[in-house]
């Protein structure tokens, strides 16, 4: 790889008699590395672990497997699994993912979240959102928001509302040039000062979103000092209340430059790329009394609320907790507790749970990733030859005393979306924008 002569010197200066070993790294392969997700029922043992991480292995994951197809796995190389680490939420918490596309940290803070609480996951692309949401919908969470958003935006529907705040922000992306060493091209000496304003910008809206007592975790995938310990004195400067913690220093992450608070990941010491964490408390007391947000209602007709239950009541073995809404004919399930969203972009309301049709409700792909096979009533499991034939778009014969209706379907025991079953023959209803040839 051919780095820039700039890059080369700055590092140099930085890092001292470490600068050969770091810049070697760059003659190296990418580290790969996936993540397990807790959220699915049925679990797969997986070789080479990442010490001291709860589901993290070193690794690559076939996108055409169904171990990823079923969302049971999500590619993550190691230093980006560090930030949703260090963020670790409670169970229960208000959580915002700022600036989310792909959905690595995102789906990470679901893990801890455990489908309780509220994740708000933000991309201010439309193009990349809709990634997100695809990522989001696979790893079957039922309590995440995606929205579509400018951070001033957000800023105005949720003042002091969170417990926790994400912001892995847009930089110059020194850590992923081995990953994409066609980021080397738009680098130059200026790049870095030119983000940091933009961070800055950023992390001013994000400001305004957090709850007194609340947390902060910032990130970048760089090493820039002009993006990382420079942004951390500039917020303890500008927000007095924020304090800065430390963070534990576990598989080779080092402190930051004359700030031990930090985390640095260098790749000839952290098998992985690079990454920057940096951690903060907010100071300010809670309230007494929760501030009072304006709540979204519910729009559905009684003829879809009564479609809706009829479905529930035959299918399901669960009510679904949450606030019931309808986006055209497209009925959504959204967390409970959120502020009223209207004249937000939203790409994923909630959780899908499907169409209203001519006098009947059809489940979503996405309600069929996101239960448990002991949360629906009846399922069928494809074989792995049935499996290559279902993701490509075709039926399937499936033999035994089957009742014609509707099913989810399994794929080694965790769900593929639903699909109606009549006479014997498995309807296809595998999305056609996700299906491929294996």
């Amino acid at each position: 790889m051919t780095l820039p002569k700039d890059f080369i010197e700055k590092y140099q200066r930085l890092l001292g008699n470490q600068a050969a070993d770091f810049l070697a790294t760059f003659e190296q392969e990418a580290v790969a590395a996936f993540r397990t997700n807790p959220l699915k029922k049925v679990q797969k043992d997986f070789s080479d672990p990442i010490a001291n991480t709860l589901w993290g292995h070193f690794g690559k994951v076939s996108g055409k497997s169904i171990e990823h197809v079923t969302g049971l796995v999500y590619s993550q190389e190691p230093a980006a699994q560090m930030v949703a680490q260090v963020a670790a939420p409670q169970k229960g918490m208000k959580v915002l993912d700022l600036a989310a596309a792909p959905g690595g940290k995102t789906t990470h803070l679901l893990s801890y979240l455990d489908n309780t609480g509220i994740l708000v996951s933000n991309e201010i692309s439309k193009k990349r959102s809709k990634i997100l949401v695809e990522n989001v919908e696979r790893f079957g969470a039922t309590n995440v928001v995606v929205t579509n958003e400018r951070p001033e935006r957000l800023a105005k529907t949720f003042k002091d509302y969170f417990d926790l705040i994400v912001l892995d922000a847009p930089c110059s992306g020194e850590g992923m040039f081995r990953k994409d060493p066609d980021a080397c091209q738009y680098w130059d000496k200026d790049y870095p000062a030119q983000c940091a304003n933009l961070q800055k910008e950023v992390l001013q809206e994000a400001m305004k979103m957090l709850a007194p007592s609340g947390r902060l975790v910032y990130s970048t995938c760089t090493w820039s000092p002009e993006e990382n310990e420079a942004v951390v004195v500039w917020l303890l400067e500008s927000y007095p209340d924020l304090e800065l913690l430390p963070i534990e220093k576990i598989n080779g992450m080092v402190e930051g430059l004359d700030m031990p608070q930090v985390a640095r990941m260098y790749p000839h010491l952290f098998e992985g790329e690079g990454q920057f964490v940096a951690h903060f408390q907010d100071k300010r007391s809670a309230p007494s009394q929760p501030q009072k947000v304006k709540s979204p209602r519910s729009n559905l007709t009684a003829e879809q609320r009564q479609l809706w239950q009829n479905f529930s009541k035959k299918y399901l073995r669960i009510d679904l907790s949450g606030l019931l809404q309808t986006f055209g004919n497209q009925l959504y399930c959204l967390p409970e507790g959120l502020p009223d969203l209207t004249g937000l972009k939203l790409a994923r309301n909630g959780l899908h749970l499907g169409t209203f049709k001519k006098k009947r409700f059809e489940p979503s792909f996405a309600l069929g990733l996101a239960l448990t096979s002991d949360q629906v009533k009846q399922g069928v499991t494809l074989s792995p030859e049935d499996f290559k034939a279902y993701v490509s778009g075709n039926t399937v014969s499936i033999s035994g005393d089957y009742q014609n209706g509707w099913y989810q379907v399994l794929a080694e025991g965790n769900g593929l979306g639903f699909a109606k079953l009549v006479n014997g023959t498995l309807k296809n209803y595998f999305p056609k924008g996700l299906r491929f040839n294996s």
